[in-house]
């Protein structure tokens, strides 16, 4: 039996492979924040069958951002069930084509210099992260930064460029709870380290970018951190933040 975390009111953590995908719940609609890998498709359809719910309850796929790793299963969940898949307009072109982005560094030359993330690069590999199709009718995210987005747990969307040049966090402020993407992790697959920080340059379009835009998820106030990669942060975003600062790039 696959088994699922509740990491806040209503939304569920669904860790594969190294990647964490989430399964918001509100009344009887369902959202997934995040698309894994391709492999971890039937995890997540398990995960709702143990909620309660089918996979037609399932609203909208919103993502945080386009790299496969995190639009892994989107668009055989497209296809299958007819949810949206929504991504910001910055975000749009990548998600048609998940391998077209240029990190700040070679993330070739990364395994060499941090051996421990090995194992989790032949994670991601082996469930899928070299074979994911794009997206090319992605709904682009239309938002008002003041208003909540017409989605199930109704967050709003808090733009945070820097690893990709459309990332988007969402804030579920009744729930206390940030879902941060790669906006800030807490596990780094490119170095393993662990710990509040911003993912290295081996996958991060502009790291300096990537640093200031913390200050809009330390500006949510939220108890709860829930990263693209790694364990929840349930110490408050402002000392999640702080930490990342103070680590700075790799």
């Amino acid at each position: 039996m696959v088994q699922s975390t509740q990491v806040a009111p209503g939304i569920h953590r669904v860790e594969h492979a190294a990647v964490n995908c989430y399964v918001i719940e509100d009344g009887d609609r369902l959202a997934l924040v995040d698309a894994g890998l391709p492999s971890t498709w039937p995890v997540v359809l398990q995960v709702i069958e143990e909620l309660g719910r089918r996979p037609d309850d399932v609203a909208v796929i919103a993502v945080t951002h386009a790299h496969f790793d995190h639009l892994g299963f989107a668009a055989r969940a497209r296809r299958e069930i007819g949810a949206p898949v929504w991504v910001h307009e910055d975000d749009a072109y990548l998600a048609a084509h998940p391998y077209r982005y240029k990190p700040e560094r070679n993330r070739f030359v990364y395994p060499l210099r941090y051996p421990r993330s090995i194992p989790l690069l032949l994670r991601m590999a082996a469930a899928g992260a070299l074979n994911v199709r794009g997206v090319t009718d992605a709904v682009r995210y239309a938002a008002d930064p003041t208003q909540p987005l017409d989605m199930p747990g109704r967050p709003f969307l808090v733009h945070t460029p820097g690893h990709t040049d459309g990332h988007c966090a969402l804030h579920f402020p009744d729930r206390d709870a940030l879902i941060s993407g790669e906006a800030l992790v807490t596990l780094d697959p490119y170095t393993a380290a662990t710990g509040p920080q911003i993912v290295s340059a081996a996958a991060t379009a502009n790291t300096r970018q990537a640093l200031a835009s913390l200050d809009a998820l330390d500006a949510t106030g939220a108890s709860v951190v829930l990263p693209g990669h790694g364990e929840p942060w349930t110490d408050g975003v402002g000392s999640a933040v702080a930490a990342a600062k103070a680590r700075g790039p790799s």
